[in-house]
């Protein structure tokens, strides 16, 4: 739990003809990150096969199921499973048949299911369980999907023709609806000689200039006003002709396009079309109806195909980190150690011995290159995420959710001191992880109930329920306000010292597990910078008995003069380490890192004076919080008096208080203990380099 899972390098050579089946069962297994190496003498002759085509064909394959999921209106209701580095969570692999629930073989436990809670066994040559691939073939899906787009292509394609159609006939309806009261002719040939009929509209406010600009011999009939136009239909003679034309486009008159019917008019027009449109409405639910009920019978092939689709995607460009002799392949790759005598196992299995597998430890010089797979406690999950933020710890030093999740819940607590309060986050908390949300919510509904229940803690350290005044008296201890704030403040600085001194321990520990004993004694968070910091802090706490003993003359050179030296000198040395290595050339000079060493040596002994004081912010923000509940029922009891004695508007004022609290506080406090955690703590020791796991899977699951 301290530590990053241990991982071992796996190497399995194969006949080619069991190359792809191989590769499928380490899918199907989820548990190993493919290495992508380069052909040469120490790996194999041959680069990998090229692929390129037949991913181009799954690619295509994927492209056109998805195109007929959209139009037949499903969702995507299954797709490949990523791995989650981050829970430890896994299934058992049992050579042989399984023997119960949770219970492995004598061969031991195999590989591991990142992903997801559940335990289930895989019998070597026949997965099982929740994590068995689409057993479709990928020649088996092609033709599965010629079919099923064979039965609904002339299905949507009538789906699509109805619905041109029906915005057609709406747009008929829509030209013609504002003059659908006119019994008039559409055409020019059933119009008199000696009249002229000019249909249109103009913006409403023209309409009585346009009647004061017409003679006497032009008759309007005006139609109901639409979208500040209003439909009109001028009829003069036919002797008009411009003068006619020349006022009405001076009122802002639009002639309309309508549509030409021989014999008929626009009354007819507009019922005409209007009947069609309940026509086609009509076949168009049959039409919806009916690629419903297909939707319905295909989403499950369909599904399937997509998801044979992506494993043969999958497996094809995994096969590009295959190198190759003529009649062999070399794979390579990351498996945490637990599961790796499994997974070989499994392997042998499978090729019926016809195969060279093995898996050791990573060498000291591929550390830097190897993936880092966090297990923490299953209570510990959810904060993961505060060190996923910051980075993940490289392979090989501490894995620091334990600590982290630890000091920034008791942080939390401590400036946001209210157990009324906090059992309202840890009610939302709860309620947020046992919602039926995504997994980052409920982890972060988790870490809101953890963070509830710290500031319910110290709420009744302080004696604070919602604030009420009346329940002080039952603190623990006593209300931030009360008394001497200086030992508040103190007992921050207290807490700020066990974190600083806890980082630069787990420093020393990273630094020795790396083989960096330099670093580990000579660095400003090393031994030395332990020795300076406990030495100072007892310098400071008893300077009066030391200088009274005359002992302050050898404390000071002891515990501040020289680790300071030690500080100075560390760069000097490692450059004349690397001189006597053969690695001096990659490192500046000297001079460029005595002068890098005395610049750190400066900053490192004021850093230790900020860093601690930086912890005095827990009191603060304690206070600050103590402080807004004090002036809510200040403001409680002055509203009362200025409503005459009304209790109602007093606890309205207190409610609100306590909902700005909640909000307003409770943002600060997590905000500024995730700052403490990571400027003031993970700095220390964590320097967050490290590559997530990220295994090759064929699983598929619904998202």
């Amino acid at each position: 739990m301290l530590s990053p899972a241990r991982m071992m390098r796996l190497s399995a050579v194969v006949l080619e003809k069991d190359a792809l089946p191989a590769l499928r069962r380490l899918g199907e297994l989820g548990a190993v990150e493919l290495i992508r190496s380069e052909a040469g003498p120490d790996t194999a002759p041959l680069p990998p096969p090229d692929t390129a085509a037949y991913i181009a064909r799954c690619s295509g394959l994927q492209a056109r199921a998805a195109e007929l999921r959209k139009a037949l209106d499903l969702p995507r209701s299954f797709g490949p499973r990523t791995a989650d580095q981050y829970t430890g969570r896994k299934f058992i692999v049992q050579v042989g048949e399984p023997k119960g629930r949770g219970e492995s073989s004598s061969s031991g436990p195999g590989a591991a299911d990142l992903n997801t809670g559940r335990k289930f066994a895989i019998k070597v040559g026949e997965p099982k369980g929740p994590g068995k691939p689409a057993g479709m073939t990928f020649e088996a899906a092609e033709a599965g999907l010629d079919a099923w787009e064979g039965r609904t292509a002339g299905l949507l394609k009538r789906r699509r023709e109805l619905r041109t159609r029906l915005g057609g006939v709406s747009a008929v309806i829509e030209q013609v609806s504002g003059y659908r009261d006119a019994d008039i002719p559409t055409d020019q040939a059933g119009i008199s000689p000696y009249l002229r009929f000019v249909i249109g509209s103009l913006p409403a406010a023209n309409m009585e200039a346009l009647e004061r600009s017409l003679s006497e011999d032009v008759l309007l009939s005006p139609l109901p006003e639409r979208n500040g136009r209003r439909p009109l239909i001028v009829m003069a003679s036919a002797a008009s002709g411009q003068g006619l034309d020349k006022v009405l486009k001076e009122a802002g008159f639009q002639p309309a396009e309508l549509p030409v019917s021989s014999g008929g008019t626009l009354a007819g027009l507009y019922e005409e079309n209007r009947r069609e449109e309940e026509t086609v409405s009509a076949e168009i639910r049959r039409a919806d109806s009916a690629v419903q009920a297909l939707a319905e019978e295909a989403a499950g092939p369909l599904a399937e195909i997509e998801s044979a689709a992506g494993s043969e995607l999958s497996l094809h460009e995994a096969r590009g980190y295959f190198l190759r002799t003529e009649a062999a392949a070399l794979l390579t790759g990351w498996v945490p150690a637990e599961y790796a005598d499994g997974i070989l196992e499994s392997l042998k299995t499978l090729t019926g011995g016809r195969c060279a597998v093995s898996a050791v430890a990573p060498l000291k010089t591929e550390e830097k290159n190897v993936p880092v797979l966090l297990r923490p406690h299953r209570l510990l999950r959810p904060f993961v995420a505060l060190v996923e933020a910051y980075g993940l710890p490289k392979y090989g030093e501490l894995e620091p959710t334990l600590f982290a999740a630890v000091s920034w819940v008791l942080m939390f607590g401590m400036m946001f001191g209210d157990a009324g309060q906090g059992a309202v986050l840890a009610l939302a908390g709860l309620f947020v992880m046992r919602s039926n949300r995504p997994e980052n919510t409920r982890r972060l509904g988790t870490m809101l109930f953890y963070a509830g229940l710290s500031g319910m803690v110290f709420g009744a350290v302080y004696g604070s329920y919602f604030g009420l005044p009346a329940l002080r008296k039952y603190a623990l201890w006593r209300d931030p306000l009360e008394g001497d704030m200086m030992v508040l403040m103190l007992a921050a600085v207290k807490a700020g010292i066990a974190m600083i001194s806890l980082g630069m321990i787990l420093n020393i520990v990273n630094r020795f597990r790396r083989g960096d004993a330099l670093g580990g004694v000579f660095d400003k968070f090393g031994v030395s910078g332990l020795v300076f910091y406990w030495g100072s802090l007892y310098i400071f706490a008893r300077y009066a008995a030391l200088q009274a003993g005359g002992l302050l003359k050898w404390a000071v050179p002891a515990f501040i003069v020289l680790p300071v030296f030690c500080w100075a000198a560390k760069e000097p040395i490692q450059y004349f380490l690397d001189r006597r290595s053969g690695h001096a050339g990659e490192s500046e000079g000297l001079g460029v890192a005595a002068a890098q060493s005395l610049v750190e040596a400066f900053e490192a002994v004021f850093l230790y004076l900020a860093n601690t004081i930086s912890f005095v912010r827990l009191a603060a923000y304690a206070v600050s919080h103590a402080a807004l509940m004090m002036a809510a029922f200040m403001m409680a009891a002055e509203m009362k008096r200025l409503c005459g004695g009304s209790a109602v508007a007093g606890v309205l004022v207190v409610i609100f208080g306590n909902a700005v609290a909640l909000v307003l506080e409770g943002t600060v406090a997590a905000v500024q203990a995730l700052r403490l955690e990571y400027y003031e703590f993970f700095g220390k020791f964590f320097t967050g380099g490290g590559r997530a796991f990220k295994p090759f899977s064929l699983i598929s699951e619904k998202v």
